[in-house]
């Protein structure tokens, strides 16, 4: 489990910094979350299916998606599931049941409902679970969902990450209930607070909730406090709306850090052992952005498949729309995308 926690600090400081350097378009890190992200993953079976949010990508990570994945992605380039259709930390895969992350917040709480009522009919050993933030709570879907698991029963654990901000929105701003948890309790669903900062509690709470959404047929909600030390995304300065005061106060109080230390006390990790193990990895890491930039985009193609059996007529105009625009203006568009 640290292991994988380091991998995904790292991962976020190489990522984060080729944004700002414009070779990527767009990224967003777990700073703060990275706890929440490994310990609840490591808790699952292989065969739940997760819904994500989009500060999830411990769970792929836990679930061997490798860091060339991750980069084709962020990329956008031809060995990116999704054909490069979608933005950046868009992740998905069907093969390690994670859905791909859809940017307005809250779509995927009805969906990993009904997601969780498939699995109950088919009698499936495994339960659905839907990642998302405190923000989300504020979304109309959040609360159909939560009431629609709790009529059907169904076997979904909603795990919400409470880290303070809702983009630019405190808690205070968004809600006078006490945090989360209560709210699932108004919709006769079982509910738990866990300390989103240490690695032990979420995988602990993590693991009952599953036995109990299997075996008991039933929705679990479980709140895990934490906090956003980093920025919402690429695209935001969160010193505008808070102190530096209080964003290295929790930089301080990093719950990786705090697993850390257990880890050496029970002297399973040595200080020798981790500065290799972050070598290894970020080499890893700036080896698959190199491979990323240099696989070509997807195909013009790509951009009507997948979604028929037969392209319509009108998709077909738009191709030939497409085409005929780059063959007009081949210089405006980029020449590594093969037609």
């Amino acid at each position: 489990m640290y292991s994988k926690m380091v991998t995904l600090q790292i991962m976020d400081n190489i990522f984060d910094e080729a944004k700002k350097k414009g070779r990527l378009t767009f990224y967003l890190t777990t700073v703060g979350e990275e706890v929440v992200n490994i310990a609840s993953a490591a808790a699952l079976s292989p065969d739940d299916i997760v819904l994500p949010q989009y500060r999830e990508p411990g769970v792929l990570l836990w679930r061997d998606f490798t860091l060339q994945d991750f980069t084709n992605q962020l990329f956008g380039n031809k060995g990116d599931n999704g054909k490069g259709r979608q933005m950046p930390i868009h992740y998905g895969s069907n093969k390690l049941n994670y859905f791909t992350v859809s940017s307005p917040i809250a779509t995927q709480l009805p969906q990993a409902a009904g997601v969780a009522y498939a699995l109950k009919m088919d009698k499936k050993e495994a339960c659905a679970v839907t990642y998302f933030g405190d923000g989300t709570t504020s979304e109309g879907d959040f609360h159909g969902a939560l009431n629609i698991a709790a009529v059907l029963e169904a076997p979904v654990i909603f795990l919400c990450r409470n880290n303070g901000w809702a983009i630019s929105t405190p808690i205070a701003e968004q809600f006078r209930s006490d945090g989360v948890a209560i709210k699932g309790q108004a919709y006769g669903v079982r509910s738990i607070r866990v300390d989103g900062n240490d690695a032990l509690a979420v995988y602990s709470a993590i693991r009952a909730a599953r036995e109990m959404a299997i075996k008991e047929q039933r929705p679990i909600l479980v709140e895990a406090m934490a906090y956003r030390v980093s920025d919402h995304a690429s695209s935001d300065d969160s010193t505008k709306y808070r102190s530096r005061e209080e964003i290295d106060y929790w930089k301080r109080r990093c719950s990786v850090a705090r697993f850390r230390k257990w880890i050496h006390k029970n002297g399973w990790w040595s200080d020798e052992e981790e500065l290799e193990f972050r070598g290894n990895i970020k080499e890893q890491v700036l080896q698959a952005i190199q491979a990323a930039e240099e696989v070509e985009k997807p195909r013009l193609t790509d951009l009507f498949t997948d979604v028929y059996d037969q392209i319509p007529s009108n998709l077909q105009e738009q191709e030939r729309y497409i085409r005929d625009a780059i063959n007009r203006r081949p210089k405006e568009y980029p020449s590594n995308i093969p037609l």
